[in-house]
């Protein structure tokens, strides 16, 4: 699946460049194409879900390169036991992918608020446990790539009928950015890969729709529509986006974000342009709320 990987060399690893991936939501998915991938790349899986026997079901249960783990990273407990057991068995955890995650449609105003809630448990508190689960490790051996499985609208939002999936996505990227920064002299990295659709069952079986109301139909209707029942499906290849995160994991460098997937690429872009120039319109209006600043100011 994946070319050799020997010569991308990255500060986390034990000497011989063979690197342990610690996964969530490994058994199907982007979660399944990266234990694969890494594992192509000869590298050691600790591969979570919450049916651990769907992994073994797919890769087997070679104990030395692929451990198997049961996880609810909703549970910090059963977060913390993972990262022990992967420790214990391993040695080490030498990149941590926070996978895990699910979408359910529905407007705000009619959203079921434990189904709201229970979304974000598992898309922004998940990925909370299972990070501080793992960083006393990875600052006791002073490396470590942290890898956070985002998505374009954690960058951008706006998309019609999954509020509480995006606003996840936002606070993930908040949550890693101030970890970055707190976990950089500890020798820890950190990305944030942000894929537009991908061909996984994210918005087939993983994804319940709501009633959507008549009211709502222009919006988080035609959304629904027209990319979540799409039967042209999504233009992003699973494995190759795995193939990317494992060949770029391996540098010496890598991006604070990672968009994977031509929309994604071009919604990136187009955001940045739009806030930059949002910014640089308002910028004497914001620098006249300090005291010593000109003020009043014309508004644009």
């Amino acid at each position: 699946m994946s070319e050799n990987l020997s010569s991308d060399t990255s500060s986390a690893t034990d000497g011989s460049g063979q690197q342990v991936w610690f996964i969530t939501g490994s058994s199907r998915g982007l979660g399944r194409a990266l234990t694969a991938a890494a594992l192509d790349a000869g590298d050691l899986v600790v591969a979570t879900a919450r049916r651990p026997e769907a992994v073994i079901e797919v890769f087997g249960a070679d104990r030395d390169r692929l451990l198997p783990l049961a996880l609810d990273v909703t549970d910090p407990e059963a977060a913390r036991g993972a990262v022990e057991a992967a420790v214990e068995h391993f040695g080490r955890i030498d990149v941590l992918v926070n996978n895990a995650g699910y979408a359910n449609v529905s407007p705000i105003e009619t959203s079921d608020d434990a189904d709201f809630r229970a979304q974000f448990e598992t898309n922004f508190w998940g990925v909370y446990n299972v990070t501080k689960a793992a960083l006393p490790a990875l600052r006791r051996q002073g490396s470590g790539t942290v890898v956070q499985i985002s998505s374009i609208g954690g960058r951008v939002g706006g998309s019609p009928g999954i509020a509480s999936y995006q606003a996840a996505k936002f606070a993930v990227d908040g949550f890693s950015r101030v970890l970055a920064t707190e976990t950089a002299p500890f020798g820890v990295r950190v990305m944030v890969v942000e894929p537009s659709g991908f061909a996984t069952d994210w918005a087939g079986s993983s994804m319940t729709v709501h009633d959507i109301p008549e009211a709502y139909d222009a919006t988080v209707g035609e959304m629904n529509r027209r990319v979540r029942q799409n039967t042209a499906g999504a233009a992003g290849d699973p494995q190759r986006a795995a193939e990317i995160i494992v060949r770029t994991v391996h540098r010496a460098d890598i991006p604070s974000h990672l968009p994977l997937g031509v929309n994604a690429a071009t919604m990136a872009l187009d955001h940045s342009r739009h806030r930059t120039a949002e910014a640089t319109a308002w910028e004497k209006v914001s620098r006249s709320a300090d005291f010593g600043e000109p003020y009043p100011v014309e508004l644009p």
